[in-house]
């Protein structure tokens, strides 16, 4: 890569380096979450939401079980002012949710942020303004004591205006582009915001500290949030909060670690909308949670219907990949790992342990409104025997044995390959039904009669170019008899007959399943299928079926209606 010399670290490391935070594992309880979906993600739409359809993702938001949510910056249009004075005048917002706005530190912004709010049950006013170096050099050309003349100047008259205006207040302040500052400036313009505010264990104050662009790697971040969670001022009173932005695409892990470093809250949103790459992702840090058995305190129990909704109304599209909510996240390809995960679902069934443990799959899918059907294993070339199975006994409730698996599974990967295409389970079903099922062609079966004496002596009945024959044979079972009539009479060679059996119980509950295998003596094994409503003829069918896929792949000539093998 050229010109690397022109990048550098613009980030801060605390002035006293402590990582306490290494010390835990994982994360204990579910953050205060605060959706910015309707302000932050809406302003970065391509077109941003009406006032219909952000009501709509308002309930959206409150469906999901968000308590907390920014529903714009009133003052920055007559849409967003419209916005929050439909939600208080229609009485829309919950009792037990509260709503956030956004204000720059000037005079006339704050007046129209509070006439927004006039009559609100409960709201946080979010006051911010820019502290890192190149802000104060570059956008405002301020010294740092004009800069927190600021954020003091706006903490006042948040003061103000909130005595004077019918609601209930709770103050929030961001040091904007808190990455890009130093560290013992951002404690210092955010302990002078909280010495104007006051803030009491009845009335606490948010200090968020956005990481308004990514700009190191997560454990800097983390142990910049510790530092602040330190050493702010009136600390117990002080409610905590990131607000992470994706740039280096460590948005997730970043809000991770900064909660075990001391954030109490987590401002973000849905797949991760916003500018740039976007804002921190709710649902994978949600998710995460509950991987670890974490109660997340958020509903995406219907995961795809949520999806949907987000699509629809913000016109953005979820990626195929993306954690938990992309079409393909839990679905596997490879012949590995669709193999794995059939034997760890059917391992799941057997044991019943508590604990979700199957291969390649971090959570249920089920669990998050996912199907098993069309969403773990789908089928394409790279696909292997346990995979193409899995979707047969699913599906279909076809439990084909072991070798017969690997047998099809050649023929299926050679169809998806061919075609260059994903096969579907029906056309998956269209195969195997094409190629192993009730195969009455060039020997088909017509009916069958036994007796029993030491062994049992069977006459089996069969068509040959629409010529009825009929064969005795015996054996030491019923299918056996059946077979070396056939093997006797059409001077078939073959061995090592696999044969199994069990209830279809998938379509209709009256029907019976055998899979047939032979060995012919060039050591080619042919497979069979039959399925009747009788259990020994679907046997019949299965051997049947086997054999003409043996006459078939051999190409034996019909002579007299004697197949032969050994004289190819």
């Amino acid at each position: 890569m050229k010109n690397v010399e022109k990048y550098s670290r613009g980030y801060f490391m605390p002035p006293l380096k402590s990582m306490k935070w290494t010390e835990k594992e994982y994360i204990t309880d579910a953050p205060t979450w605060c959706s910015v979906d309707l302000r932050d993600g809406n302003q970065a739409l391509v077109i941003p939401m009406s006032l219909e359809e952000k009501l709509e993702y308002f309930q959206l938001l409150l469906e999901v079980g968000f308590k907390e949510i920014e529903v714009g910056f009133p003052a920055a249009s007559e849409t967003e002012f419209a916005f929050l004075r439909t939600l208080i005048e229609q009485n829309l917002i919950p009792e037990d949710v509260t709503v956030q706005v956004l204000t720059q530190s000037r005079d006339h912004i704050i007046e129209k942020t509070f006439e927004a709010l006039r009559g609100v049950n409960k709201a946080v006013v979010h006051l911010y303004n820019s502290t890192s170096v190149a802000q104060r050099e570059q956008v405002f050309k301020k010294s740092e004591e004009e800069i927190i003349d600021i954020a003091a100047a706006g903490a006042k008259m948040l003061k103000e205006y909130a005595a004077k205006t019918e609601g209930n207040f709770q103050f929030q302040y961001s040091p904007e582009s808190f990455t890009g500052t130093e560290m013992e400036f951002a404690l210092e313009i955010c302990n002078r915001v909280l010495d104007i505010w006051q803030p009491t264990a009845d009335n606490k104050v948010i200090i968020n500290l956005p990481a308004t662009v990514s700009m190191s790697m997560p454990h800097v971040y983390a142990s910049q949030i510790e530092y602040m969670s330190d050493h702010l001022n009136y600390r117990d009173n002080v409610i905590l909060s990131v607000h992470p932005h994706n740039d280096r695409g460590t948005g997730v892990a970043d809000a991770e670690l900064a909660m075990l470093a001391g954030a109490q809250r987590v401002e973000g949103t849905l797949f991760g909308n916003g500018e740039r790459t976007g804002n921190v992702d709710i649902v994978t840090l949600a998710l995460n949670m509950y991987s670890h058995g974490v109660n997340p305190e958020l509903h995406f129990e219907n995961i795809r219907e949520i999806q949907a909704r987000y699509e629809k109304l913000t016109r953005m599209r979820v990626h195929e990949r993306h954690p938990y909510g992309g079409e393909l996240v839990f679905t596997a390809f490879s012949g590995s790992h669709q193999d794995a995960i059939a034997k760890g679902m059917k391992w799941r069934e057997e044991e019943e342990r508590q604990y979700w443990t199957v291969p390649y799959l971090l959570i249920d899918p089920m669990d998050i409104g996912r199907e098993y059907e069309g969403d773990i294993i789908r089928i394409n070339s790279q696909s292997g025997k346990g995979g193409i199975g899995y979707i047969l006994e699913q599906n279909f409730g076809l439990d084909l044995p072991a070798k017969m698996r690997e047998h099809f599974g050649y023929q299926v990967k050679n169809v998806s390959d061919r075609l260059h295409k994903e096969l579907m389970p029906n056309e998956i079903h269209g195969i195997f039904n094409k190629e192993y099922v009730n195969i009455a062609a060039p020997v088909g079966f017509e009916k069958y009669h036994y007796t029993q004496n030491e062994q049992y002596d069977t006459v089996v009945s069969i068509r040959i170019n629409d010529e009825i024959h009929e064969f005795t044979g015996a054996g030491n079972g019923k299918l056996d008899a059946i077979s070396n009539a056939l093997q006797t009479n059409l001077a078939l060679d073959y061995k090592d007959l696999v044969y199994k059996q069990h209830a279809l119980e998938i379509g209709s509950r009256s029907n019976a399943v055998s899979y047939v295998g032979i060995t012919a003596l060039n050591g080619s094994v042919y497979w069979g299928c039959g399925i009747d409503s009788d259990i020994m003829t679907s046997s019949i069918k299965a051997l049947f079926s086997a054999i003409n896929n043996m006459i078939t792949s051999e190409q034996l000539p019909i002579e007299q209606g004697i197949f032969s093998l050994t004289e190819k």
